[in-house]
Protein backbone atom coordinates (compact mmCIF):
# COMPACT_ATOMS: atom_id res chain seq x y z
CA UNK A 1 0.00 0.00 0.00
CA UNK A 2 1.34 3.41 -1.03
CA UNK A 3 1.60 5.56 2.11
CA UNK A 4 1.35 8.67 -0.02
CA UNK A 5 -2.02 7.56 -1.36
CA UNK A 6 -3.18 6.74 2.19
CA UNK A 7 -2.21 10.25 3.30
CA UNK A 8 -4.12 11.73 0.37
CA UNK A 9 -7.13 9.54 1.24
CA UNK A 10 -7.04 10.91 4.79
CA UNK A 11 -6.79 14.49 3.50
CA UNK A 12 -9.72 13.99 1.13
CA UNK A 13 -11.70 12.37 3.94
CA UNK A 14 -11.07 15.49 6.02
CA UNK A 15 -12.28 17.69 3.16
CA UNK A 16 -15.39 15.50 2.77
CA UNK A 17 -16.29 15.68 6.44
CA UNK A 18 -15.62 19.42 6.58
CA UNK A 19 -17.68 20.31 3.52
CA UNK A 20 -20.48 17.72 3.24
CA UNK A 21 -23.03 19.60 5.31
CA UNK A 22 -22.07 23.14 4.41
CA UNK A 23 -23.28 24.52 1.06
CA UNK A 24 -19.93 24.49 -0.74
CA UNK A 25 -20.04 21.07 -2.50
CA UNK A 26 -17.97 18.37 -0.85
CA UNK A 27 -17.83 16.36 -4.09
CA UNK A 28 -16.62 19.37 -6.04
CA UNK A 29 -13.88 20.08 -3.50
CA UNK A 30 -12.75 16.46 -3.37
CA UNK A 31 -12.67 16.10 -7.16
CA UNK A 32 -10.71 19.33 -7.59
CA UNK A 33 -8.28 18.38 -4.81
CA UNK A 34 -7.89 14.94 -6.32
CA UNK A 35 -7.09 16.40 -9.74
CA UNK A 36 -4.52 18.79 -8.26
CA UNK A 37 -2.88 16.22 -5.96
CA UNK A 38 -2.92 13.34 -8.43
CA UNK A 39 -5.09 11.07 -6.30
CA UNK A 40 -6.28 7.96 -8.10
CA UNK A 41 -9.88 7.34 -7.09
CA UNK A 42 -10.49 3.57 -6.70
CA UNK A 43 -12.82 2.62 -9.56
CA UNK A 44 -14.02 6.22 -9.53
CA UNK A 45 -16.04 5.50 -6.38
CA UNK A 46 -13.95 6.96 -3.54
CA UNK A 47 -15.70 10.33 -3.55
CA UNK A 48 -19.13 8.71 -3.14
CA UNK A 49 -18.29 5.86 -0.78
CA UNK A 50 -16.59 7.96 1.91
CA UNK A 51 -19.74 10.08 2.19
CA UNK A 52 -21.27 7.35 4.33
CA UNK A 53 -18.85 8.38 7.07
CA UNK A 54 -20.50 11.79 7.11
CA UNK A 55 -23.93 10.13 7.23
CA UNK A 56 -22.92 8.18 10.32
CA UNK A 57 -21.87 11.46 11.94
CA UNK A 58 -25.43 12.76 11.48
CA UNK A 59 -26.81 9.51 12.89
CA UNK A 60 -24.60 9.93 15.95
CA UNK A 61 -25.56 13.55 16.62
CA UNK A 62 -29.28 13.02 15.96
CA UNK A 63 -29.52 9.52 17.44
CA UNK A 64 -31.97 10.50 20.20
CA UNK A 65 -34.31 12.24 17.76
CA UNK A 66 -34.07 9.42 15.23
CA UNK A 67 -34.72 6.82 17.91
CA UNK A 68 -37.77 8.78 19.06
CA UNK A 69 -39.06 8.80 15.48
CA UNK A 70 -38.49 5.05 15.21
CA UNK A 71 -40.26 4.05 18.42
CA UNK A 72 -43.19 6.44 17.87
CA UNK A 73 -43.68 5.58 14.19
CA UNK A 74 -46.53 3.10 14.82
CA UNK A 75 -48.42 5.44 17.15
CA UNK A 76 -47.60 9.00 16.06
CA UNK A 77 -49.09 10.54 12.93
CA UNK A 78 -46.52 13.36 13.16
CA UNK A 79 -43.62 10.88 13.10
CA UNK A 80 -45.08 8.96 10.17
CA UNK A 81 -45.68 12.22 8.30
CA UNK A 82 -42.10 13.43 8.81
CA UNK A 83 -40.55 10.12 7.76
CA UNK A 84 -42.87 10.07 4.75
CA UNK A 85 -41.79 13.62 3.92
CA UNK A 86 -38.11 12.64 3.96
CA UNK A 87 -38.83 9.69 1.66
CA UNK A 88 -40.80 11.98 -0.68
CA UNK A 89 -37.89 14.40 -0.83
CA UNK A 90 -35.48 11.52 -1.50
CA UNK A 91 -37.36 10.01 -4.47
CA UNK A 92 -36.50 12.55 -7.22
CA UNK A 93 -32.75 12.27 -6.62
CA UNK A 94 -32.97 8.46 -6.38
CA UNK A 95 -34.74 8.24 -9.73
CA UNK A 96 -32.62 10.75 -11.64
CA UNK A 97 -29.38 9.55 -10.01
CA UNK A 98 -29.98 5.97 -11.12
CA UNK A 99 -30.78 7.04 -14.68
CA UNK A 100 -27.86 9.46 -15.04
CA UNK A 101 -25.26 7.59 -12.93
CA UNK A 102 -22.86 6.67 -15.73
CA UNK A 103 -22.99 10.13 -17.36
CA UNK A 104 -22.36 11.83 -14.02
CA UNK A 105 -19.40 9.61 -13.16
CA UNK A 106 -17.71 9.45 -16.57
CA UNK A 107 -18.41 12.97 -17.88
CA UNK A 108 -19.28 15.49 -15.15
CA UNK A 109 -16.88 14.08 -12.55
CA UNK A 110 -14.05 14.40 -15.07
CA UNK A 111 -14.62 18.07 -15.89
CA UNK A 112 -12.84 20.46 -13.48
CA UNK A 113 -14.14 23.46 -15.45
CA UNK A 114 -17.74 22.34 -14.94
CA UNK A 115 -17.09 21.99 -11.21
CA UNK A 116 -15.49 25.44 -10.93
CA UNK A 117 -18.28 27.15 -12.88
CA UNK A 118 -20.89 25.40 -10.70
CA UNK A 119 -19.06 26.54 -7.56
CA UNK A 120 -18.90 30.14 -8.79
CA UNK A 121 -22.50 30.36 -10.04
CA UNK A 122 -23.84 28.56 -6.98
CA UNK A 123 -21.95 30.94 -4.71
CA UNK A 124 -23.46 33.98 -6.39
CA UNK A 125 -26.97 32.49 -6.15
CA UNK A 126 -26.50 31.57 -2.49
CA UNK A 127 -25.21 35.07 -1.71
CA UNK A 128 -28.23 36.66 -3.40
CA UNK A 129 -30.65 34.39 -1.54
CA UNK A 130 -28.92 35.08 1.77
CA UNK A 131 -29.41 38.82 1.23
CA UNK A 132 -33.08 38.58 0.23
CA UNK A 133 -35.64 39.82 2.74
CA UNK A 134 -37.44 36.49 2.79
CA UNK A 135 -40.20 35.99 5.34
CA UNK A 136 -40.09 32.44 6.72
CA UNK A 137 -43.40 30.59 7.00
CA UNK A 138 -41.95 27.30 8.26
CA UNK A 139 -39.50 26.97 11.15
CA UNK A 140 -39.96 23.34 12.28
CA UNK A 141 -38.78 20.52 10.00
CA UNK A 142 -41.40 18.23 11.51
CA UNK A 143 -44.21 20.49 10.33
CA UNK A 144 -43.33 21.20 6.69
CA UNK A 145 -46.22 20.50 4.28
CA UNK A 146 -45.74 17.26 2.31
CA UNK A 147 -45.63 19.27 -0.91
CA UNK A 148 -42.74 21.31 0.50
CA UNK A 149 -40.72 18.17 1.26
CA UNK A 150 -41.16 17.04 -2.34
CA UNK A 151 -40.25 20.43 -3.82
CA UNK A 152 -37.04 20.54 -1.76
CA UNK A 153 -36.29 17.06 -3.11
CA UNK A 154 -36.45 18.36 -6.67
CA UNK A 155 -34.01 21.15 -5.75
CA UNK A 156 -31.64 18.47 -4.45
CA UNK A 157 -31.45 17.00 -7.97
CA UNK A 158 -29.44 20.05 -9.06
CA UNK A 159 -26.57 18.58 -7.04
CA UNK A 160 -26.13 15.88 -9.71
CA UNK A 161 -23.81 18.47 -11.23
CA UNK A 162 -20.60 18.31 -9.16
CA UNK A 163 -19.80 21.67 -7.65
CA UNK A 164 -23.46 22.55 -7.13
CA UNK A 165 -23.62 21.11 -3.57
CA UNK A 166 -26.35 18.81 -2.29
CA UNK A 167 -26.73 20.80 0.92
CA UNK A 168 -26.50 24.09 -0.99
CA UNK A 169 -29.25 23.10 -3.43
CA UNK A 170 -31.59 21.86 -0.70
CA UNK A 171 -30.93 24.83 1.59
CA UNK A 172 -31.37 27.40 -1.19
CA UNK A 173 -34.54 25.69 -2.35
CA UNK A 174 -35.94 25.49 1.18
CA UNK A 175 -35.25 29.18 1.81
CA UNK A 176 -36.95 30.22 -1.43
CA UNK A 177 -39.91 28.01 -0.53
CA UNK A 178 -40.42 29.71 2.84
CA UNK A 179 -38.32 28.04 5.55
CA UNK A 180 -35.98 29.82 7.93
CA UNK A 181 -32.22 29.29 7.76
CA UNK A 182 -31.94 26.92 10.73
CA UNK A 183 -34.71 24.56 9.62
CA UNK A 184 -33.41 24.61 6.02
CA UNK A 185 -29.99 23.45 7.22
CA UNK A 186 -31.48 20.90 9.61
CA UNK A 187 -33.70 19.34 6.95
CA UNK A 188 -30.65 19.09 4.72
CA UNK A 189 -29.08 16.91 7.43
CA UNK A 190 -32.07 14.58 7.55
CA UNK A 191 -32.38 14.36 3.77
CA UNK A 192 -28.67 13.52 3.52
CA UNK A 193 -29.23 10.20 5.31
CA UNK A 194 -31.30 8.31 2.71
CA UNK A 195 -29.72 10.20 -0.20
CA UNK A 196 -26.10 9.44 0.69
CA UNK A 197 -26.82 5.94 1.97
CA UNK A 198 -28.59 5.20 -1.31
CA UNK A 199 -25.72 6.65 -3.35
CA UNK A 200 -23.25 4.57 -1.31
CA UNK A 201 -25.17 1.33 -1.85
CA UNK A 202 -25.72 1.92 -5.56
CA UNK A 203 -22.11 2.94 -6.25
CA UNK A 204 -20.75 0.01 -4.26
CA UNK A 205 -22.99 -2.37 -6.20
CA UNK A 206 -21.92 -0.91 -9.56
CA UNK A 207 -18.20 -1.16 -8.70
CA UNK A 208 -18.25 -4.37 -6.63
CA UNK A 209 -16.06 -6.27 -9.12
CA UNK A 210 -13.55 -3.46 -9.63
CA UNK A 211 -12.33 -2.81 -6.08
CA UNK A 212 -9.18 -4.45 -4.68
CA UNK A 213 -8.09 -4.86 -1.07
CA UNK A 214 -5.83 -1.80 -1.41
CA UNK A 215 -8.76 0.19 -2.78
CA UNK A 216 -10.86 -0.77 0.23
CA UNK A 217 -8.06 0.37 2.53
CA UNK A 218 -8.04 3.82 0.92
CA UNK A 219 -11.82 4.03 1.20
CA UNK A 220 -11.71 2.94 4.85
CA UNK A 221 -9.21 5.68 5.74
CA UNK A 222 -11.23 8.36 3.96
CA UNK A 223 -14.42 7.02 5.53
CA UNK A 224 -13.06 7.20 9.09
CA UNK A 225 -11.58 10.70 8.75
CA UNK A 226 -14.79 11.88 7.09
CA UNK A 227 -16.84 10.59 10.02
CA UNK A 228 -14.69 12.24 12.67
CA UNK A 229 -14.57 15.59 10.88
CA UNK A 230 -18.28 15.68 10.05
CA UNK A 231 -19.08 14.86 13.69
CA UNK A 232 -17.64 18.22 14.71
CA UNK A 233 -19.22 20.14 11.82
CA UNK A 234 -22.75 18.82 12.41
CA UNK A 235 -22.62 19.69 16.12
CA UNK A 236 -21.84 23.35 15.53
CA UNK A 237 -23.16 24.21 12.06
CA UNK A 238 -26.76 25.09 12.97
CA UNK A 239 -25.68 27.65 15.56
CA UNK A 240 -23.17 29.14 13.12
CA UNK A 241 -25.82 29.46 10.40
CA UNK A 242 -28.28 31.03 12.83
CA UNK A 243 -25.73 33.73 13.69
CA UNK A 244 -23.96 34.33 10.37
CA UNK A 245 -26.22 33.03 7.62
CA UNK A 246 -24.78 31.49 4.45
CA UNK A 247 -22.75 34.44 3.10
CA UNK A 248 -19.36 33.10 4.36
CA UNK A 249 -19.93 29.86 2.43
CA UNK A 250 -21.08 31.77 -0.66
CA UNK A 251 -17.90 33.86 -0.73
CA UNK A 252 -15.78 30.73 -0.26
CA UNK A 253 -17.48 29.09 -3.26
CA UNK A 254 -16.96 32.18 -5.39
CA UNK A 255 -13.27 32.36 -4.45
CA UNK A 256 -12.57 28.67 -5.08
CA UNK A 257 -14.51 28.66 -8.34
CA UNK A 258 -12.84 31.81 -9.65
CA UNK A 259 -9.33 30.66 -8.71
CA UNK A 260 -10.02 27.26 -10.30
CA UNK A 261 -11.24 28.78 -13.56
CA UNK A 262 -8.19 31.06 -13.81
CA UNK A 263 -5.84 28.15 -13.04
CA UNK A 264 -7.48 25.95 -15.68
CA UNK A 265 -7.32 28.69 -18.31
CA UNK A 266 -3.65 29.41 -17.56
CA UNK A 267 -2.76 25.71 -17.53
CA UNK A 268 -4.60 25.15 -20.79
Amino acid sequence: MDLGQLALAALLGFIEGLTEFIPVSSTGHILLAGHVLGFESPAGTFEVLIQLGAVLAVLSVYFAKLWHLFVTLPSSADSRRFVGGILLAFLPAAFIGALAHDFIKTVLFESPMTICVALLVGGVILLLIDRMALKPRYTDVMEFPLSLYLKIGFFQCLAMIPGTSRSGATIAGALLLGTDKRSAAEFSFFLAMPTMAGAFAYDLYKSRNLLSADDLSLIAVGFLVSFLTALVVVKYLLDFVSRHGFAPFAWWRIAVGAIGIVAIVIAG
